[in-house]
């Protein structure tokens, strides 16, 4: 069938049904999802609102792409922008395939995620696929492993030259293998890429036939990497996020949703703080996230604890950074935020705080908390941080390193 039209837009916008969305049943399809419980997107009157998700809804033959935005750019620019963000925090810039050629020229996430499997299964294949012992069962010509007596006792009452056994069989076939040509036979039926289907059919071809095993996430939890799987672990990954977020529709099979959506919020934290803990590994500060911390106990052991996004330490210096992806359009934060961020110079013994903003020009707006007794001077402050975006993902990491080395990890004379 061929594809329907894809669809663009950015997070936060409104999409409104078209006559040709409903000829598609576009709206019926996005409708049930919803009430499936997806968190990307709330009805409206004729259309859908979607919020700080962006990334990828495939629903049937038709491709819904949210972008984010924090700035006049266009759709190519933060398209690019996104499929950069996360190739950093996934790692992606490191070698994946034993292909010299690693430039991937994607259209869009679903692109790029598709893409990569394919770049991990060859060189999987290359690589040579593992073997593994695996228990099976069945009637033999032959002794071979234990005799089930009493299936063979059912079954070969006729046949007394057949044995009913279990035994183990070292081969290819095993739970790795059963996930990843899984999700290369979901990938042929969703790929609308028409570079990328001969190397899907050849993949087809030369990966062994494997068996059809339900996949649900505890699948992928009791995984367990060692030296010989460890090559294996980013396919898998890949595996994951596509089998997790494909959703058939099994009521009239023509608009399955494959939903490869991030949270912005979450994916600007974890690229600021990959950034930086990549940049400054040789300088004195330690950079590190998510660092817990108890603030709050009750006498029935009832916990709260405090978890700030990026904290930076040095001897005798720590900075806490909270990044938050939004536009204040000229007003001030939340004083929710303001008030976690003074309870981290506490807990933390913070010098510094500040929350981070992606913006179009970088600047730091300095804030200090009123004192509690009157007439004193509060030595707690807490910055507004706008880093300016980049239509380069090269300068944008720059912008990011050298706005936080120059504002947080220096001292100020105004200090």
């Amino acid at each position: 069938m061929k594809s329907a039209e894809p669809i663009v837009i950015f997070e936060h916008e409104k999409l409104y049904f078209t006559e040709e969305h409903r000829k598609l049943k576009l709206d019926e399809a996005l409708e049930k999802y919803h009430g499936d419980s997806s968190p990307f997107f709330s009805l409206i009157r004729n259309g859908v609102e979607f919020n700080q998700h962006v990334g990828v809804l495939k629903v049937g033959n038709t491709t819904i792409e949210i972008l984010p935005k924090a700035d006049r750019n266009g759709e190519e620019v933060w398209r690019s922008l996104l499929i950069d963000m996360i190739k950093t925090v996934w790692g992606f810039e490191v070698k994946i395939s034993s292909s010299a050629d690693l430039k991937l020229k994607s259209n869009s996430i679903l692109d790029l995620y598709f893409e990569l499997f394919i770049k991990e299964l060859e060189y999987l294949l290359h690589r040579g696929l593992i073997k593994r012992y695996n228990k099976k069962e069945g009637n033999l010509y032959a002794l071979k492993g234990s005799l089930q007596f009493s299936k063979h006792i059912s079954q070969n009452l006729v046949h007394q030259e057949r044995f009913y056994v279990k035994y183990s069989n070292y081969d290819v076939n095993h739970k790795l293998h059963c996930i990843l040509y899984k999700a290369l036979k979901l990938i042929d039926q969703t790929n609308n890429k028409p570079d990328l289907n001969s190397r899907i059919g050849a993949m087809l071809l030369n990966f062994p036939e494997m068996n059809d095993i339900k996949i649900i996430a505890s699948t992928f939890d009791k995984i367990v990497y060692d030296r010989k799987n460890k090559h294996y672990e980013k396919a898998l990954q890949i595996a994951k996020l596509l089998l997790l977020n494909y959703h058939p529709d099994v009521s009239k099979g023509r608009n399955d949703v494959l939903a490869l959506m991030f949270d912005m919020n979450r994916l600007w934290e974890q690229f600021v703080y990959v950034v930086l803990k990549r940049e400054l590994k040789t300088t004195d500060f330690k950079v590190r996230s998510q660092v817990l911390k108890e603030f709050w106990k009750s006498e029935t052991g009832t916990k709260s604890r405090m978890k700030p996004d990026i904290v930076l330490e040095s001897e005798g210096h720590t900075v806490v950074l909270d990044t938050k992806w939004k536009n204040l359009s000229g007003k001030g934060p939340s004083p929710e935020d303001l008030r976690q961020m003074y309870a981290y110079h506490h807990y933390y013994k913070a010098s510094k705080t500040a929350l981070v903003y992606p913006g179009e020009e970088g600047k730091l707006i300095r804030g200090r908390y009123s004192p509690i007794q009157e007439g004193s001077i509060s030595d707690n402050t807490c910055g507004i941080a706008f880093i300016s975006t980049h239509t380069d993902i090269a300068a944008w990491k720059k912008n990011i390193v050298s706005f936080v080395q120059e504002n947080f990890l220096t001292v100020s004379e105004e200090e």
